[in-house]
């Protein structure tokens, strides 16, 4: 009986080691969550305190940008572009997110490019048509991708997944994927469209962001790329729709468009008096790029100094003791 009854005392253990090493995702991450929940029981003053700490400091860092954005916008929107562009690179290289890489890569490269055209003196008559044609292209392809990504996401919330026996974990990460990609890289493309376009429209003359235009507009010249709007037939240039804003000056709509849409300039070109969009679109379609661009704004401070803020509040905690 004693002979027999050791083998059973020593199955036990091994039957249990057993299980903890067959755990599912869910299992261990409920674990883990438990184990969490034991270190911190008992420091909910110390919460309470690292909350408000936080809130104070968010509440400090948006009246901080508010100011300098009102103040000195054309400072403020460089070193947001900077951040935008160098803090997903750090999380990037830091997670080994590679796909990411490579595409901020080739953005990058194109970009650059692009931005070196728009600033050359004197300004091609090709470039500001080539300059919209990429940032509408980002534009486009930006909104594509969000709207996809948050339809993943509340495809996978209402369970639709199921009928497709996609697993919810891998639907979820794709809608998150898309999203982010589509709303990155929209802001990105907002922000170099504006830059592009203050360089052109101030090679050009027509345009000064603070004082007078240095040069005249005739009625034939279009002040956004500074061709000619109608083409006679045997000259040599493009025909296409034109545009009367309601200050009486004529654009290439093409060149408007992307003036107001992807340049985020809501000023005419030449005498600055403001444009009416609405009357501007007149497809319903079209005006929900308003409402996207309007995100695309608010995520600029998210992505930019949200993690500028948090770096601050963990530094306040650590120097407090607050861990």
């Amino acid at each position: 009986m004693a002979a027999r009854a050791a083998p059973g005392l020593e199955g036990a253990p091994q039957h249990e080691q057993i299980s903890h090493t067959k755990l599912s995702a869910d299992d261990e991450w409920n674990l883990q969550q438990e184990r969490m929940y034991k270190m911190h029981r008992g420091h909910e003053s110390m919460h309470v305190e690292m909350v408000l700490i936080f809130l104070c400091a968010l509440v400090v860092a948006q009246i901080v940008l508010v100011q300098w954005r009102q103040r000195h916008g054309r400072s403020y929107n460089l070193v947001t572009l900077l951040q935008m562009w160098v803090v997903p690179l750090y999380f990037t290289i830091k997670l080994y997110w590679w796909r990411f890489l490579s595409m901020w890569g080739m953005f990058s490269v194109i970009t650059s490019y692009i931005l070196f055209r728009a600033t050359r003196k004197p300004l091609s008559g090709r470039t500001p048509r080539l300059v919209y044609k990429w940032f509408l292209l980002i534009y486009k392809l930006s909104y594509a991708f969000g709207v996809v990504g948050y339809l993943a996401i509340i495809f996978t919330m209402c369970g639709f997944h199921l009928f497709f026996r996609i697993k919810a974990r891998d639907s979820m990460d794709f809608g998150i994927v898309s999203l982010f990609y589509g709303l990155y890289y929209g802001v990105m493309g907002r922000d170099f469209a504006e830059i592009c376009s203050d360089y052109m429209a101030s090679t050009l003359g027509f345009y000064s962001g603070s004082g007078m235009p240095t040069r005249s507009l005739s009625d034939d010249i279009c002040a956004v790329c500074g061709q000619k709007i109608i083409v006679e037939l045997d000259e040599e240039g493009l025909i296409e729709n034109t545009y009367q804003l309601s200050c009486k000056h004529v654009f290439h709509e093409f060149c408007i468009r992307g003036w107001c849409i992807v340049g985020k300039k809501q000023t005419c070109p030449y005498c600055k008096e403001k444009v009416d969009l609405k009357r501007m679109i007149n497809n319903p379609w079209e005006r929900t790029h308003f409402l996207y661009g309007q995100i695309l704004d608010w995520l600029r401070y998210l992505v930019a100094w949200q993690p500028v803020v948090i770096g601050i509040v963990q530094g306040i905690t650590y120097s407090l003791g607050l861990e």
